[in-house]
């Protein structure tokens, strides 16, 4: 399935790719640095890098900023709001907001792919305010109720 979304490249990206699918098969398409210059991640820093685009994603869709995996196991970067939430309504650059948990500082250069954004629909709810919940077997049992890994 495929839809069509209008993106803005801006100024700063101007000589970058619009992001791309890196296989025929990949679920997101990776995020670029559009900065002018190098910038230094220290440990445990964080920072929101510009993409140097904007979208106008249909009603019913969000767009998710995730972590490149390469990124996470090599280097220790990743997204620090993970997933970040593109609404369908936000017009702005999308930035993305990294975080360095190695600890030896790591290098952002121009282009370099920091992201992946991968397009997906969305269903908004209605409440319905009840007194009481439908019982389950688990019923009201929380984090590591339903057994050992």
């Amino acid at each position: 399935m495929s839809i069509q979304v209008p993106v803005l490249r801006l100024p700063h990206a101007a000589d970058l790719s619009l992001p791309t699918y890196a296989t025929p098969l990949s679920a997101g398409v990776d995020l670029r640095a559009a900065i002018d210059q190098t910038l230094i991640l220290p440990p445990l820093g964080r920072i929101a890098v510009p993409t140097g685009i904007a979208i106008a994603l249909p009603a019913g869709y969000e767009a998710q900023v995730r972590p490149r995996s390469g990124l996470a196991l090599n280097e220790g970067v990743t997204v620090l709001n993970s997933p970040g939430t593109i609404d369908a309504d936000y017009r702005g650059e999308i930035k993305v907001i990294l975080i360095n948990l190695s600890h030896r500082p790591f290098a952002i250069e121009r282009g370099q792919r920091i992201a992946q954004l991968v397009v997906a629909p969305v269903i908004q709810i209605g409440w319905q305010e009840v007194h009481v919940l439908e019982k389950t077997e688990r019923g009201d049992g929380g984090h590591g109720s339903t057994g050992s890994m």
